[in-house]
Formats: structure tokens, sequence, C-alpha cells
């Protein structure tokens, strides 16, 4: 009787035996099989990861930033009342090479033709053609013949403190010349600003916007502050004209107003051409009135 327990009970225990290592089989299996696709997944994870940080997800590829070609100050229109808000240029994609021509018509005659250099004044340039585009000069007044031998315009305002509702730093200035040991004579060299410059000047200097100096004659300072933004290439001699007429005082105490107003009539701005800006002196031609 006891025998028969005894193998009763030993069936059982191999019984139970078999049964967990069945199960401990089964449990190791799936931990294998867990194992398993957890690393498929997290593999696919970095490999889909990688690929959208490489953009291969995105609908249009990435482009690299545009770098600012010119950046432009804004400015108070309601604390100075001479400034007139047409917008501001734009910052990026801007012609940085060859000229654009520049064609100013006066009731003095012309039309007087500039070539603004892209290469060396960008952001001049770009300022000009922008504001052209806008009518901004258009019958506005040359305010000045300034006693460094320049016609001043560009200012709707006439005050000297007008422009448009931005601003932007100086570009292109000659450099100082180099002082000369005292002993010896200055070697002599070219002016800063030859006859027919066209120059940009800001109030307060250094913040530039609208205005422009046309030099009718040659301009050397010890400390050049205008940016050249181009030259004549036509009409210098109505330029010279203007320069010769009188001046009566701005109201300043300055005679630098042209006794007779100097009516811009129209500037406007052509397009960009490849041609490199000109080195030879400004040329004169006919006066067209």
């Amino acid at each position: 009787m006891a025998s028969s327990r005894d193998r009763q009970r030993k069936l059982a225990r191999a019984k139970l035996d078999r049964q967990l290592a069945r199960r401990a089989a089964a449990v190791k299996r799936r931990r294998q099989i867990q194992a398993g696709v957890g690393a498929a997944v997290v593999l696919a994870l970095i490999v889909v990861g990688s690929a959208w940080a490489l953009g291969a997800f995105d609908s249009e590829p990435k482009k690299q930033a545009a770098e600012d070609t010119c950046l432009w100050t804004p400015q108070d229109a309601t604390a100075n009342t001479n400034l007139k808000d047409v917008g501001t240029p734009p910052t990026t994609g801007l012609p940085t090479a060859g000229t654009r021509t520049m064609t100013v018509t006066t009731n003095q005659g012309g039309p007087i033709t500039a070539d603004l250099d892209l290469a060396a004044a960008p952001c001049g340039a770009a300022s000009i053609s922008f504001l052209a585009g806008k009518s901004f000069y258009d019958n506005t007044k040359c305010h000045e013949i300034t006693t460094e031998g320049a016609l001043r315009c560009g200012d709707p305002s006439g005050s000297g403190i007008g422009g448009p509702a931005y601003s932007f730093y100086n570009e292109n200035v000659p450099t100082a010349p180099e002082a000369s040991p005292s002993a010896s004579p200055a070697p002599a060299r070219a002016p800063a600003y030859p006859k027919g410059t066209v120059a940009m000047i800001g109030n307060p200097p250094g913040s530039n916007g609208s205005q422009f100096l046309i030099f009718f004659k040659d301009f050397n300072p010890p400390t050049p502050g205008y940016t050249i933004v181009g030259k004549v290439t036509g009409s210098l001699d109505v330029v010279e004209k203007i320069g010769a007429l009188p001046t009566v005082d701005n109201g300043s105490g300055a005679k630098v107003k042209p006794k007779t107003d100097v009516v811009i009539q129209s500037l406007t701005v052509g397009e960009p051409n490849a041609a490199p800006a000109a080195t030879s002196a400004p040329a004169a031609s006919p006066s067209a009135g």
C-alpha cells in the first residue's frame, strides 16, 4: 500500500517538474522574443530619427538660410515727422556685383546719369533703388549747395533731417590719409571725393537713408565720412551749373540754400548690369536743358 502511494507521489512530482520546465522554457522564449523585438524597435527608431534629422521626410529639401546683405534700422516717424514711412528694402537677395544706372531729371537740365556701384556699396544702391521704385524722390528739392562743393538732395522735407523710416550704416568710406613726418611735405594724393562722386549723407553722420551728395568739385577732407555709392556718367556740366547758383540763408544761419529752386522731377534706377563700375573720372556731357 505504501509503495503504491510512493509511486503516485513520484509520478506527480515528475509531472510537476515537467510542467515547471515547460513553463520556464516558455518564459525564456518569450523573453528572447521580447528582447529581439525591442532591439529591432530601437534600431528602427534610430534609423527613422537619423533620416528625419537629415531631412528625408521634409516635403521640400532644406535650403540654407540666406545671409543678410544689408540691415535696416527702424526710425521713429512719430518722433521725427520729417521722416516718410514707405517700408524697407529687402535684406537678402540684393545684387552685389555690377552697376545700376540712376537717372535724375531736374528743372535745371539733364538728365543727370550715374552708375551705382553694387559691389562697393550694395546697401546704398539698394536704398536708392528701393526708394526710387516708391517715387520717393520725385518732385523733391535739392535743398543745399554745400560748402564742400556738392549738391545735397533726397530729403522730401527739405529740412536736412528727413528721409525714410529706416537707416543704414556707412560702407565704402575712403580711408583717411596717413600722417607724414613734419620734416617732409605731404605727398600729393587723389581726392577722397573727386568731382562727379555720388555719396550718401546721413543725420547724424553714419546714419544713412535717402539723402545723397553729388560733388561738382573735388573734396579731400582730413577724415572722410561719406559712403561713396557711385559716380556721374552723364551731364556733369548740369551739376556744375547748379553748383554755381547763388545761395541764401537756409534759416539756420548757413548760406547754402539755392536761391533758385532745384527740383528733382524724377529719379529712376535701372536694372543691374554685369559690367563693373567704371574707374575713370566722371564724364561731362551736354545738358539737355
